[in-house]
């Protein structure tokens, strides 16, 4: 009878609510505090072969970004294990099309060759990120009452008219602007996430076993069939 009982319980409550991310749009992502967010992937730099004189440069200009920035910065390194089902499938391709029988046989022991190096060890890769913040209260250009009112009603800000929602993310992008400068002075190379990169990134995060095996398709087509599909 219990199990009865709660098997017919349905479940009312989405995992959403338990995320801190309330919308990802226009290449940021909004938190449910108000704040908003744009995530940078970086390059790295291989500190241990540079010489000692580059060493230093690197150091200083560190150092220099530090003391340049007046807001929280959050610097994030994710390991995973290397993935290389899409390399593989290209191995695949050129073996099926292969018409040479030999060449065939070395693709074919290649393939095997990686896929047991892969299995035997447990390569990683890493991505290094800079999540960069705004949030309205910590706007010095803004009033006192201005940045209360933020405080004391967050919920607020989450459904931000277009007009300050713009007038916000101005302000996040020019800080974004100012970090890819300041990283680039130490040969780091940084992009900023799209609205897709965001979602497979917290996809990624918040399910990594499954995002192995289940990839996750373009957003905007999705969003294209789902229309579609209402309008039937």
């Amino acid at each position: 009878m219990q199990s009865a009982k709660l098997a017919g319980n349905k479940i009312t409550t989405s995992t959403q609510m338990f995320l801190d991310i309330a919308e990802i749009k226009n290449d940021t992502v909004i938190l449910k505090d108000g704040t908003l967010r744009a995530v940078l992937v970086a390059s790295s730099v291989n500190f241990a072969l540079k010489s000692e004189e580059e060493q230093s440069a690197l150091v200083s200009s560190y150092v220099s970004f530090l003391n340049y920035i007046d807001y929280p910065l959050q610097i994030v390194v994710q390991s995973r294990k290397l993935d290389i089902g899409g390399y593989i499938k290209k191995i695949e391709e050129i073996e099926r099309t292969q018409t040479n029988e030999l060449l065939k046989k070395q693709v074919s022991n290649y393939k095997a060759y990686v896929k047991e190096l892969i299995d035997l060890n447990d390569i990683m890769s890493k991505r290094f990120f800079i999540v960069i913040p705004y949030s309205p209260i910590e706007d010095k250009k803004r009033g006192f009452l201005g940045r209360m009112s933020s405080v004391l009603s967050p919920s607020k800000v989450i459904k931000l008219k277009q007009d300050k929602f713009n007038s916000y993310l101005h302000e996040l992008n020019q800080r974004v602007e100012h970090v890819r400068m300041n990283v680039s002075s130490m040969d780091i190379t940084a992009q900023r996430l799209d609205t897709q990169g965001l979602i497979e990134l917290y996809y990624e995060v918040y399910n990594p076993q499954t995002s192995q095996s289940q990839k996750l398709g373009n957003i905007e087509k999705l969003r294209v069939e789902d229309n579609l599909t209402s309008m039937k």
